[in-house]
């Protein structure tokens, strides 16, 4: 569905020239749902603009759908469906009219772009909302019809620039529950998010971009596997008298309690195959933690890895 060999997108040009992605190789496959995870300024939306044939290509190659996006853009877009960051939706419109105008830029008939639209709908949950208007709806309701819309045209493709942002925990379920039965389907989804239990979630394999390049690329559990431990240990000591960071006075003692220990200003990570071990080869040194947790390594212990915990504006 998406190949891509030393795939490049620069900005500017002379001493003023940006290289927001530097080379990477890609390779989506029909029916899979595929990731992109990294910071801010990483390359992502970079990256999504030109699978989605609306930022050309400024070296490599690049294939959606077989076809070459400088040469058979409209082509790829009419097999696409995008589900922006930002909610675009006619707040002029009902509900219902929202699909059924959008369906028409497509060129699907007033009858087929109705029944289209109801069957949205029902997809989404939102056929009792078919009349509202959509200042009306809920975030979480607005971020449903906004996956319907993207979906009138039966895409092949469907492209979604962190869908699940802003939303409570009880609606983003219930997308992730569409979007695992849209895949179901046979479509192919090409998801980027900030949540990495959504990626864990969503995605059979995905890529950690960092800085314009590929840090690392696999299934979720592959990805824990090569980064990262079965499990990890939390250790939080007092502050004391606030003249050093206890942490880091602890840490070379529990250095060899695990793979890896991590020193944070609020405590300590010590990665392992077993964190009840480390809890009582802690006590058995005579260190007392005033607060412990044991929990299994996660996407996000892999990405902090990758990434760094700089925050990146």
């Amino acid at each position: 569905m998406i190949q891509a060999r030393g795939l490049r997108k620069t900005f500017g040009s002379g001493e003023a020239v940006f290289e927001a992605v530097k080379g990477i190789d890609l390779d989506v496959h029909r029916g899979e749902a595929f990731g992109f995870l990294g910071p801010n300024g990483a390359g992502k939306s970079s990256t999504m603009r030109m699978i989605a044939a609306v930022s050309p290509v400024s070296a490599g190659e690049l294939r959606i759908l077989g076809l070459d996006p400088a040469t058979d853009g409209p082509a790829i877009r009419a097999r696409l469906g995008v589900c922006p960051q930002e909610d675009t939706l006619d707040s002029e419109l009902n509900v219902r009219d929202n699909l059924v105008i959008y369906a028409r830029y497509f060129g699907i008939g007033r009858a087929d772009a109705r029944a289209r639209a109801d069957e949205l709908l029902e997809l989404v949950n939102l056929t009792e909302k078919a009349k509202a208007k959509v200042d009306d709806l809920s975030g979480g309701m607005k971020r449903r019809l906004t996956i319907a819309r993207s979906l009138v045209n039966r895409p092949d493709l469907l492209l979604l620039d962190e869908p699940t942002t802003g939303l409570d925990p009880q609606a983003r379920h219930v997308l992730w529950d569409q979007l695992f039965r849209l895949k179901q389907q046979g479509v192919t989804l090409v998801i980027t998010t900030h949540y990495m239990d959504e990626a864990e979630q969503l995605c059979d394999r995905l890529v950690v971009m960092d800085k314009g390049l590929v840090a690392a690329e696999g299934s979720p559990a592959e990805l824990i596997r090569d980064h990262s431990s079965r499990e990890v240990a939390e250790l939080r000591f007092g502050l004391g008298d606030g003249s050093a960071n206890p942490h880091e006075e602890h840490a070379a003692r529990v250095a060899e309690l695990g793979d890896r220990v991590e020193v944070l200003p609020d405590r300590l990570l010590v990665y392992g195959t077993d964190g009840d071990a480390v809890l009582e080869a802690v006590h058995e040194l005579g260190l007392r933690p005033v607060a412990t947790l044991v929990r299994r390594s996660t996407l996000e212990d892999v990405f902090l890895r990758l990434t760094g915990r700089t925050l990146v504006d």
